[in-house]
């Protein structure tokens, strides 16, 4: 078994602006920076904890790429305040967690089944993991209020982000 986390490995998240004034918002990459990944290839397991209140605003993105000016040090507070408080609610759901239950080869990747709790919440997922220079990339696109999330509204819902977010793990490949 192999054992991952924030020294080998990165968990990031995206999220997206919509509304009337989405046009003066961005779209966001947060990092994870409290986790473990365990995955056990002899039996096909996965098994991953996230520690909520770890979660940071990394920086703005503008077409795809991080723009790092965008945002200050108040900012980013702001975000992480928000983050932690109305849309996570991390001091009541501090841990995130995936537990396979079936993973199956798909070509040169896998296709990894399994419950992800969030936010006090448990859903089944897929998780199509590709291999890509030297690392395993896994990526899902989550819908919030599947997991009880209100997405982040601000000023009478004219700025808001979108429902789906983006999620990528990345992990050295075996």
């Amino acid at each position: 078994m192999a054992r991952f986390d924030a020294t080998s490995a990165e968990t990031l998240i995206h999220t997206f602006k919509e509304g009337l004034l989405s046009a003066v918002a961005h779209d966001l990459e947060l990092r994870v920076d409290s986790f473990t990944v365990d995955v056990d290839e002899a039996a096909a397991t996965v098994s991953a904890r996230f520690d909520a209140r770890s979660i940071h605003v990394v920086a703005a993105m503008k077409h795809g790429v991080k723009d790092p000016s965008v945002l200050s040090a108040s900012d980013r507070r702001k975000i992480d305040d928000n983050l932690a408080s109305d849309v996570l609610d991390s001091r009541r759901h501090p841990e995130i967690t995936f537990t396979s239950t079936r993973a199956t080869r798909e070509g040169t990747g896998w296709r990894v089944e399994g419950a992800l709790k969030l936010h006090g919440r448990e859903r089944t997922i897929t998780v199509p993991v590709t291999e890509q220079a030297g690392r395993r990339i896994a990526e899902v696109r989550l819908h919030q209020p599947d997991f009880g999330i209100k997405p982040y509204s601000a000023m009478l819902g004219t700025l808001k982000v979108k429902p789906e977010i983006l999620v990528r793990v990345s992990l050295p490949a075996a």
